[in-house]
């Protein structure tokens, strides 16, 4: 159970699942991640027609985190740095001059993927540093920002 009170299912689930998809659990296991309601609420648009959006965060850099789901059903392209405005788009309330004030002329490092399960569709966005919740502070590590669509 998270803090928020809600449960999270991305890393357990009582399905029977494939070889590839066993991998992409343990690997979620092994790289500790953190939800954050506050980020996902700055970030991703506030009601979505469908779908769903979670945003998570790491301590690992975006590289190893590639890297790491190699082995899983994950298909990114490659990593691109892009001025911050471009990176975190538009869909999101947060303060575009806070955040740029925040870069000062940095790029953000960013990876897109997807992945397709038999019930649901995954649209992974990972952007390193990230801003923290306040827009005071870049940190170090990874933010996850997943759309899920489910089938059902």
């Amino acid at each position: 159970m998270q803090s928020t009170g809600q449960t999270s299912t991305h890393a357990v689930s009582f399905v029977p699942m494939q070889g590839s998809q066993m991998m992409y659990a343990t690997v979620l296991i092994m790289i500790a991640q953190t939800c954050d309601p506050a980020l996902t609420a700055l970030f991703t648009p506030l009601h979505p027609r469908v779908g769903h959006y979670e945003v998570c965060t790491t301590t690992e850099p975006v590289d190893k985190l590639i890297a790491a789901d190699e082995s899983s059903p994950v298909h990114y392209g490659p990593v691109e740095p892009l001025e911050p405005l471009e990176a975190f788009g538009t869909s999101g309330p947060y303060d575009r001059f806070a955040l740029a004030r925040l870069y000062r002329g940095r790029r953000v490092q960013v990876a897109r993927g997807w992945r397709q399960f038999e019930d649901r569709f995954e649209s992974i966005t990972l952007l390193s540093p990230y801003p923290d919740a306040s827009l005071t502070r870049l940190m170090p590590g990874t933010m996850m920002i997943r759309f899920t669509i489910s089938r059902r």
